[in-house]
């Protein structure tokens, strides 16, 4: 199994970090891929970077709740140094999030604007974080169509018409915690979203899976997601991981 998105750096982990990886990778988590927020977190990812090579993946981006008005321009330039000087699978998590702050939209559009021409232009994937912000979103993306365009609806929570609009922009699911909710609603229709469309994450250290919903969610849980997919598709086991293990490797071209 990969985790798309993990945020093993969070200060979530820090009495138990290197147990709780062990533990993912003892459940069958072959590779994990961090999402980066800002220059609060940066160092703390790119360590675990190194310290699990050819385990951890860092992407580098600007969180949009990290866009604020004193502070977003200066973040920005940090990102574009860091994807001038390395290598990263893809920039991420990028997006709009009205959910918490509204009165960020136009600066929140613009850095979301700016990173989609970087990763267009570096050829990586995007990994997108929307919240309340589905239109806005789109509108984004069906201005900047382009060939290299692509990447990962992250958290996806939307509906069977937005998974399609999603998908017809050459982007796949990210399906994690949420199926598993019995008001998540995404499962009533996933199976008629093709599996090649779809890869696992977990998000932790937030949304965690049934049983363990409302606590601290981890990369090891993310066996509860696949089990929930099995379910979905009507598909074994092995089966669901071989198939979203490949859909990431494809897209993060690992």
């Amino acid at each position: 199994m990969i985790d798309t998105h993990t945020h093993l750096y969070s200060d979530q982990f820090n009495e138990d970090r290197s147990e709780m990886i062990q533990r993912a990778i003892d459940k069958g988590v072959e590779k994990f891929f961090l999402p980066a927020i800002d220059s609060e977190t940066h160092q703390k990812m790119l360590l675990l970077e190194t310290e699990y090579p050819g385990k951890i993946y860092a992407m580098m981006g600007l969180h949009p709740c990290s866009v604020q008005p004193e502070s977003w321009e200066r973040e920005l330039q940090l990102v574009k140094n860091y994807l001038d000087q390395r290598d990263f699978v893809a920039i991420g998590e990028i997006g709009i999030d009205l959910y918490w702050d509204k009165s960020t939209l136009d600066i929140q559009v613009k850095a979301f604007e700016q990173q989609i021409d970087w990763a267009i232009e570096r050829d990586l994937p995007i990994v997108i974080h929307t919240r309340e912000s589905f239109d806005e979103t789109f509108e984004v993306l069906e201005r900047k169509k382009h060939p290299k365009l692509r990447g990962i609806f992250h958290c996806f929570s939307g509906n069977l018409e937005q998974a399609n609009r999603a998908i017809n922009l050459q982007f796949i699911l990210g399906i994690g915690g949420v199926v598993t909710f019995k008001n998540g609603k995404i499962d009533q229709f996933l199976k008629e979203i093709p599996l090649d469309k779809i890869v696992l994450e977990t998000d932790a250290p937030y949304l965690s899976p049934v049983p363990f919903r409302g606590k601290r969610n981890e990369s090891a849980y993310i066996e509860l997601v696949a089990g929930k997919l099995v379910d979905v598709y009507k598909k074994d086991f092995p089966d669901i991981n071989r198939i979203t293990t490949e859909n990431a490797l494809k897209l993060f071209k690992i």
